[in-house]
């Protein structure tokens, strides 16, 4: 069968022969994007690619430390990663064993998010472009007038939140919370605690937004290091996955925005 050489986000060959009809994935978005799209394509994945709930595939191990040796011994057509999640070193290892690697580069916006999508699945997969990626697109493409300016943690001990042009970031840009780290030269800085209960008590910022992952912040773990401030619990999914998610995900952060935005008034 004829190679075809195909390039990913980064600008690497990935040379295909065909549609590939084994694929691994590393990355949880990119997991649930293919079974939904190209159900049966998928021979593995990590063990945090939860979604859908019924796939079942051999696990490979985490997203930055996969089991290399098991996703060769897969023999897979194509595996995906993600520049951020995944070491290059990793990728590296397995393009040099002769198995063709798609990196998706870690979108900073939903539009970048959905385009990178549109090519994998279009041009590396030959698929129709999905029913669900216009959908999501049309749902978001509109940003709602800002009402709220955010910290959004994603790790504590240390504290890690969200800074500049993240994913994250821009979903809830869109919902009009702006992100109080938005103009960070990094993107996940690493503030001390003080440091983030200053941006309350001086007003840069006036909501705290605690997702479920990757840190499972809960009612009682998070919220008590910022006394008195409003704060919401939201699900990691819907705020940093990309993928057939974006389309319940609006509805769900707006609705849990929408609640103790409403509360604040009262």
């Amino acid at each position: 069968m004829t190679r075809r050489m195909l390039f990913d986000d980064l600008g690497e060959e990935v040379p295909v022969a065909g549609a590939p009809r084994k694929v691994v994935s590393l990355v949880p978005a990119l997991t649930e994007a293919v079974a939904v799209t190209a159900p049966g394509r998928l021979v593995g994945a990590t063990d945090y690619c939860t979604h859908p709930p019924d796939l079942d595939v051999p696990r490979v191990g985490g997203s930055k430390y996969p089991k290399v040796d098991a996703v060769m011994d897969l023999r897979p057509d194509l595996v995906l990663a993600n520049s951020e999640e995944n070491r290059p070193e990793d990728v590296q290892r397995l393009r040099a064993n002769g198995f063709p690697v798609w990196v998706m580069e870690a979108p900073a916006t939903v539009p970048a998010a959905l385009g990178s999508l549109r090519r994998v699945l279009t041009q590396a997969f030959e698929l129709d472009e999905p029913g669900w990626l216009v959908e999501a697109e049309e749902i978001w493409r509109e940003t709602e007038p800002r009402w709220a300016t955010a910290v959004v943690p994603v790790w504590r001990k240390p504290w890690v939140v969200l800074g500049r042009d993240t994913f994250g970031g821009d979903v809830l840009d869109r919902l009009g919370v702006a992100g109080a780290y938005a103009d960070h030269p990094d993107r996940y800085p690493r503030p001390k605690l003080d440091e983030l209960r200053a941006c309350f008590a001086e007003g840069r910022a006036d909501l705290l937004v605690l997702p479920d992952e990757p840190y499972e912040f809960t009612h009682d773990d998070g919220p008590e290091a910022f006394p008195g401030v409003p704060s919401v619990l939201v699900s990691g999914r819907d705020l940093t996955w990309y993928g057939p998610s974006l389309v319940t995900a609006h509805r769900a952060l707006r609705s849990a925005l929408d609640a103790v935005r409403h509360g604040r008034r009262a």
